[in-house]
């Protein structure tokens, strides 16, 4: 058995944590040590940095400022959640990763994805999910579907051409690399997602055994 590192990245409302939990529980029915964690966050140092990119404030943060908390975030979750687990031969299932970086730092701020991709590098070195499944909706439906869970954080209250870029980027991203990436339909009924999932538990299976 060998580890195998896998993401879940969309954007607000396209019910990645649910499906997580779902995948979760699928995978440790057979017999798999599966972790769960997430980004911002995942350890309790990268939690509280996770509170202050989400809290909203009367000072506007620089977008670098951003950038910067977020790796620094998962340079302490990889050390002490991702690279353990993997080492172990656990099944990480992570709520975003690199992935939301280049969407809502690069897509979202425009900032330099040369920029991002260095920090990647430097943060994580030769470290890349095994898959990473992109959960896709219009952009109206999931800032509905965020609305709806109450108080909205700060990215929550970016406006709709924000969001529009960063689905773009997750879409060209997933385009370019096919052999990492699968999109989800994620407007879908949540049974119909599943399906989608229940498709995929073979392939993760195999490769958790390969």
């Amino acid at each position: 058995m060998s580890g195998l590192f896998i993401t879940l990245e969309g954007p607000e409302g396209a019910g990645k944590s649910t499906n997580r939990e779902y995948l979760a529980e699928h995978l440790r029915a057979q017999g798999l040590d599966v972790v769960l964690t997430r980004e911002p966050g995942g350890t309790p140092l990268a939690e509280r940095i996770r509170e202050l990119l989400l809290a909203p404030s009367d000072e506007k943060m620089d977008a670098d400022t951003e950038l910067l908390l977020v790796f620094a975030a998962r340079a302490q979750h990889l050390a002490e959640v991702i690279r353990p687990a993997l080492a172990r031969g656990a099944v990480v299932l992570c709520d975003r990763f690199t992935d939301a970086t280049y969407a809502y730092q690069g897509g979202g701020r425009g900032l330099s994805l040369a920029r991002i991709a260095t920090l990647e590098n430097f943060v994580q070195g030769d470290l890349r999910p095994d898959l990473t499944l992109v959960f896709d909706l219009p952009v109206e439906i999931g800032l509905s579907r965020a609305a709806a869970r109450g108080r909205l954080d700060r990215f929550e209250q970016e406006g709709q051409a924000f969001f529009e870029a960063v689905r773009q980027a997750y879409l060209a991203r997933a385009q370019a690399a096919p052999q990492q990436y699968r999109l989800i339909d994620a407007a879908l009924p949540l049974a119909q997602v599943q399906q989608s999932l229940d498709a995929l538990l073979p392939q993760i299976l195999e490769r958790c055994r390969g």
